[in-house]
């Protein structure tokens, strides 16, 4: 079959199936709106534009990269988390939240059109070599990703465990781009580390939400316990968030059952909510979360019930500000499309889109001395991010001539010693324990 016959073919379906969809309208209203008008009117100049290109174009093209090309550019025009997936990717995606893939271990977003980490995942090779949020990636093995989907990165920076991947980052301070060579590794993710720190107070970090964190975290509290903890540290620093119900289960552990988590709320207006389940233990001790720019979506639905329940002191810094939702959509051919259908508020009504939590103490992380100063890197500074819809007048985003507010010295990786925001939680759980005993004598 000619281009050109290929070209009217694909005109003809797109025109049949929309022609069919009114139709069915038409046999609900004797009139066709003007709304459906409008569709029709789009519909045909898509076809229009996708016959000239079939007829035309300098060389032949694929009937199926075309159409991935046209529903990537539909998604990558609403905001930066709706994305499509071509099989290869969606089938890895679906890998991902099993906590097992190989790769750098990183997430990323997009910035200024520049894929930019949000944080590294501990004990990964990208972690390992001193990969930092913050950090824009400009090539993958010398190739340009500026106007290249997250998706397309994803599969160019994952790969069989021993192969290598050299990135060229920008970071604020390096006088110019560097290179940075990372042998890729099996990430099997442990997304639950704990420990005593000093006898009585149990420390858990939550590295991401998969499907095995409520489990994990489950076990892992079950073991503190048996060590006499009295009080309890939940570190959710650069934990980039991951699945909804995982950040749901976990909460259960920590509050009583029945409680609202938090609700989501799409197009229509209305309500979903998730409440803590009647099965969990709840563990009655002090607790203080920890939380940074880096700690994003699932990360801030925990923190934001627990917050509002009153039932810990958030501590650190601003959190990232991702208060959107998205579903995983399935399509015939094996692809997928990830698609923002909703944004969710915690149990007081609170968007946290673009605006983050809000710590009850603030308190910086440790920092090089003399350290030069950059950007903080939020939900509001990505392109295109959805507004806050229950804040008047939220921050906007960060641009070249920042504030003295907007700006952070460079992290650096401290032991529990230098670790400020750690060692001022402990004092905080020690003071309670002083305060709690006094009362008790009294």
């Amino acid at each position: 079959m000619s281009s050109y016959k290929r070209a009217a073919l694909w005109m003809l379906i797109i025109f049949i199936a929309f022609t069919g969809a009114l139709v069915s309208r038409w046999s609900l209203s004797e009139n066709v709106s003007a709304e459906e008008d409008t569709h029709y009117k789009i519909i045909h100049t898509f076809a229009e534009a996708l016959t000239l290109i079939k007829k035309n174009y300098v060389e032949e093209v694929e009937d199926k990269d075309l159409v991935y090309g046209a529903i990537k550019g539909m998604l990558s025009s609403l905001d930066p988390h709706s994305s499509f997936m071509p099989p290869n990717v969606y089938k890895e995606m679906q890998v991902d939240t099993k906590g097992e893939f190989g790769g750098l271990g990183i997430q990323i977003s997009i910035k200024d059109n520049f894929l930019t980490v949000i944080a590294p995942i501990e004990d990964t090779p990208a972690y390992k070599v001193g990969v930092k949020a913050g950090d824009k990636i400009i090539k993958i093995n010398n190739e340009s990703t500026k106007d290249m989907s997250i998706l397309d990165a994803v599969s160019k920076l994952r790969g069989p465990k021993g192969t290598s991947v050299t990135i060229t980052i920008v970071r604020e301070g390096l006088d110019k781009p560097t290179e940075i060579t990372i042998v890729r590794d099996i990430i099997s993710i442990k997304s639950v580390k704990s420990r005593v720190i000093d006898s009585s107070i149990g420390y858990v970090k939550l590295l991401q939400f998969q499907e095995t964190t409520s489990s994990e975290l489950e076990k892992a509290l079950k073991d503190l316990e048996k060590e006499k903890i009295n009080s309890l540290i939940l570190d959710l620093r650069n934990n980039p968030g991951g699945l909804l119900n995982s950040s749901v289960d976990v909460t259960s552990q920590l509050l009583p059952p029945d409680k609202l988590v938090v609700y989501i709320k799409g197009r229509d207006g209305e309500k979903t909510e998730f409440k803590t389940s009647n099965g969990k233990p709840s563990y009655k001790y002090q607790m203080i979360v920890l939380v940074n720019e880096g700690s994003a979506s699932a990360s801030e639905i925990v923190a934001g019930a627990l917050q509002d329940w009153e039932r810990a002191v958030i501590l650190g810094t601003q959190t990232f500000g991702k208060g959107s939702v998205q579903t995983v959509i399935p399509l015939s051919d094996g692809s997928g499309i990830r698609l923002t259908t909703a944004r969710y508020y915690t149990p007081k009504d609170r968007s946290i889109q673009t605006t983050g939590i809000k710590p009850d103490i603030v308190v910086e992380l440790a920092t090089k001395k003399g350290a030069k100063k950059h950007p903080v890197f939020r939900e509001k500074d990505l392109e295109k991010h959805l507004e806050n819809d229950t804040v008047k007048d939220a921050e906007p985003a960060v641009t070249d001539d920042k504030k003295e507010e907007d700006l952070i010295e460079a992290p650096v990786e401290v032991s529990d010693e230098d670790d400020v925001q750690l060692q001022r939680a402990i004092d905080l759980l020690k003071s309670w324990d002083v305060f709690k005993n006094i009362k008790k004598a009294a």
